[in-house]
């Protein structure tokens, strides 16, 4: 049985101002935003879904005191006990694309009440509707577990750095250093023309990651890829060769195989992080020669080697947790097709 979510809830927005929240309030203060912000009073005290009514628009459920901006709106139950709040989240959390779609405006676009209340839900008993909520918190939890545990295994691998090596900017360990200029020359990418873009083959990468793929390649090894243009810039990925790289983006086109190991050449700028030296201005942007005037540190090589065999061994457990992640996704995927559409 499909029913008009009107006809089930009572919705309205909230009254203040975004600029109403306080960063040390007490309660939960929603606007637009995914996360919500802070305010000191409630004007609201009820279980509900709230959906961000402009911008980007995003669902969330709550229970108990907050309060909310005028463009967000509130729904409560109305349904006399055909509804299972937590129900109609997930419900709405698969029909923002619905929404997004219906948005209307210019810069900002916004939904309007009736996008809300003439949406058809499918109403099965209490019970069911308990049933399936269960099911999408269970997986839900499973993929926030899983992300949390790549997170941990991303700190774990920082921790061990700053545990064998110190602060590389400081040097705190008193190892000897190297300007960048005196082992790795950078160079800019290259454009590649439109017709050198096809579906398959060699990825060529920007400061985002793979941008195209092309047939032809830049560097046939492993190297280092630096963003050079935009909110990326500075930011290092060690990337797996052959490859071309674009002409926002900078790479290590040699270094001495001698001195360091570029894997964790690559862990070290991490923690130099680069993207400090950024250009002023409108469009962020980085040159060479912070990366070729810094003075990396320069462990041995078997001690650079233990670490990096450190990194291998958690890269592969992390491995195997991103491919649990894909498949918990895939099924919190499926059951939000098969109940919800």
């Amino acid at each position: 049985m499909k029913i008009k979510v009107g006809n089930i809830t009572k919705i309205k927005t909230g009254k203040l101002d975004a600029n109403a929240s306080s960063p040390d309030g007490k309660y939960p203060f929603f606007t637009c935003s995914k996360d919500p912000l802070k305010i000191n009073t409630y004007s609201y005290d009820c279980e509900c879904v709230l959906v961000a009514g402009n911008g980007d628009l995003n669902v969330k459920y709550y229970n108990g005191k907050f309060d909310a901006y005028q463009r967000t709106y509130i729904i409560e139950d109305n349904s006399n006990g055909l509804l299972y709040m937590p129900y109609l989240y997930y419900f709405l959390e698969g029909y923002i694309e619905e929404l997004r779609k219906q948005s209307i405006g210019g810069v900002i676009k916004y939904i309007k009440l009736g996008n809300l209340t003439d949406a058809l839900i499918e109403l099965p008993s209490i019970e069911e509707q308990k049933y399936i909520v269960n099911l999408m918190n269970t997986s839900s939890e499973l993929i926030d577990l899983r992300r949390e545990t790549i997170n941990k295994l991303d700190s774990l691998v920082k921790a061990r750095f700053i545990e064998m090596f110190g602060d590389p900017v400081l040097n705190e360990r008193k190892f000897p250093t190297l300007s960048g200029a005196d082992f790795f020359k950078l160079s800019n990418g290259r454009a590649v023309p439109d017709e050198k873009r096809i579906e398959a083959g060699i990825p060529a990468y920007g400061g985002n990651g793979i941008s195209w793929y092309t047939d032809e390649f830049l560097m046939a090894e492993d190297t280092i890829v630096v963003g050079r243009v935009g909110f990326q810039s500075g930011n290092v990925h060690y990337v797996i060769g052959p490859l071309w790289i674009t002409d926002n983006a900078m790479y290590i086109s040699q270094y001495d195989k001698d001195k360091f190991n570029l894997r964790f050449l690559y862990e070290l700028m991490l923690h130099v992080n680069f993207s400090r030296f950024q250009d002023a201005g409108d469009l962020k942007k980085i040159t060479q020669k912070p990366f070729m005037t810094f003075k990396y540190i320069l462990p041995s090589m078997d001690l650079q080697q233990k670490f990096v065999n450190f990194k291998i061994e958690v890269d592969k457990s992390k491995l195997a947790v991103q491919k649990s992640l894909e498949k918990t996704q895939q099924l919190f995927d499926s059951l939000m097709q098969e109940y919800f559409g």
